[in-house]
């Protein structure tokens, strides 16, 4: 079974995705991290932010993988570990940049497929039901103001031990100029899915946020049960 959760930056995606994966012992797979490791690629090897052809080069000597380790996802590249290394305002600031290169989306996507093919998924990300999973059983859309989103981001910063120079208004702007960076890419921009259900998470809980989305899932288990 396939589960897509698509929205913009910081709109809760990654935690109630692994929550949700974890409730149905499905396999999470964080697109969005893997954007970031091409970023933290570039920016090791000194490569320009534009350099389609030199990231790949990266992408092919340092492979990205995703690993479970002690029920916490990990992203590699090569050995080494980069899962904190990859959410630093740096890599935020120029992800996006990245991740509209079409070499680039090309092999994620490729390597995304490949992974939902295989087991049971939740995968959360940016054009998931549109373009990587589009025949996907759940697609689900969240929303946020961008003021609430500023606030959980400079939290997550807070929580993982990140240091930032910026103001909560700063990350806001950040933020509103990812979404619009994010909306108006030439490939697969951020758009919902004419049949995916779209949450508003502004006012709402993980818990709520949760429990509506696997709500969403019950109903196409049962849907799917009764079509076999």
């Amino acid at each position: 079974m396939q589960v897509a959760i698509d929205g913009p930056a910081s709109a809760g995606k990654s935690t109630v995705a692994k929550i949700i994966a974890q409730k149905l012992n499905f396999t999470y797979i964080d697109t969005g991290a893997m954007y970031r490791a091409s970023t933290w690629l570039a920016r090791e090897h000194k490569l320009s932010y534009s350099d389609e052809k030199g990231i790949l080069a990266a992408i092919d000597k340092e492979k990205i993988e995703l690993k479970s380790e002690n029920g916490q996802q990990k992203v590699f590249a090569g050995d080494k570990d980069i899962s904190q290394d990859i959410r630093t305002p740096d890599i935020s600031a120029h992800v996006s940049q990245v991740s509209a290169l079409a070499g680039i989306r090309t092999k994620m996507v490729s390597l995304q497929r490949q992974m939902a093919g295989q087991m049971n998924v939740v995968m959360d990300g940016r054009d998931i039901g549109t373009t990587v999973l589009p025949a996907a059983d759940v697609k689900i859309f969240l929303i946020a103001s961008a003021h609430s989103r500023a606030q959980r981001r400079m939290l997550d910063f807070k929580e993982r031990g990140i240091k930032t120079n910026q103001s909560l208004e700063e990350i806001e702007q950040d933020i509103a100029e990812r979404d619009y960076k994010d909306s108006h890419r030439k490939i697969s921009p951020l758009k919902k899915a004419l049949d995916a259900i779209e949450i508003d998470t502004t006012s709402m809980t993980i818990d709520q946020v949760v429990n509506a989305i696997l709500s969403e899932i019950k109903k196409s288990q049962k849907n799917y049960k009764k079509r076999v």
